[in-house]
């Protein structure tokens, strides 16, 4: 199936989370490169069945690489864009090892609603960097609450050194131009998509309350590496540092 078919997919949800997975690719080529060393670490500090909160889990993308290479692993995802959950509910319907819980990071009560008091890794990618320093660092100090002792901790995000910005701008013109030519063979962006799910008949309402919700496209902010690090430490991680980076991003990995 095609991208250009996927409004006559219905209820295909594997058709949309393949469509999900391609769009972000465009702008991470190195995705799966990112979520392989993810979960190279979590089999090495924690083992191959593993407790995990998929923390603002869009459409399940670790949930689904979690449970190919951990087939004993369970999962909570939680998110609170409707459009995302849906896909992601649509897509593991069957499987009993994950649940999803609808939840607003930003709001302190956020960890009451999971169905586990702890968790052997959390894990995101790509999603926190709409959250600005504030309200991100107390997320780490609740994230920090929920890990057991000798749990880890994994962010795999855009992180901007900003003391480096002739670096930055040419890894960023080259990074467009891939992105230019790739468009231009007929791969979606991020806006092509939404006017995809905003057009199916199941997609459609999750869509529109996911605009409500976050608007075009949320605000945050992108800190270093070495703020993350040293914000994990202060938040109560033993350890923290990057274990992959690429020209733009960093998978950083906490230690409790």
């Amino acid at each position: 199936m095609t991208d250009t078919d996927l409004t006559t997919a219905g209820t295909d949800w594997r058709a949309w989370q393949e469509s999900w997975d391609r769009q972000q690719e465009w702008y991470m080529p190195d995705r799966e490169e990112r979520f392989r060393i993810m979960l190279d670490m979590v089999e090495a500090l924690v083992g191959t069945a593993p407790r995990v909160l998929d923390l603002a889990c869009g459409t399940g993308s670790i949930t689904a690489r979690l449970f190919d290479r951990f087939p004993r692993a369970t999962s909570t995802g939680v998110d609170l864009d409707p459009a995302l959950l849906a896909v992601a509910e649509g897509t593991f319907a069957d499987d009993r090892r994950v649940t999803f819980v609808t939840a607003d990071l930003k709001d302190p009560d956020w960890p009451s609603k999971l169905p586990y008091d702890s968790y052997d890794a959390v894990l995101t990618a790509t999603a926190l960097h709409w959250l600005h320093s504030e309200p991100l660092a107390a997320l780490y100090g609740q994230v920090a609450e929920l890990l057991r002792d000798g749990g880890v901790f994994m962010n795999a995000d855009h992180m901007i050194d900003d003391s480096t910005p002739r670096i930055n701008a040419a890894e960023r013109a080259l990074r467009h131009a891939r992105m230019d030519q790739a468009k231009g063979d007929g791969t979606l962006d991020w806006a092509e998509w939404w006017k995809l799910a905003a057009a199916d008949p199941v997609l459609a309402g999750p869509t529109a309350r996911r605009f409500e919700i976050y608007g075009e496209h949320a605000d945050g902010e992108m800190p270093s590496p070495a703020w993350h690090a040293r914000v994990l430490r202060e938040k109560g991680f033993g350890e923290a540092r990057p274990v992959w980076c690429s020209p733009s991003d960093t998978l950083l990995l906490a230690l409790k």
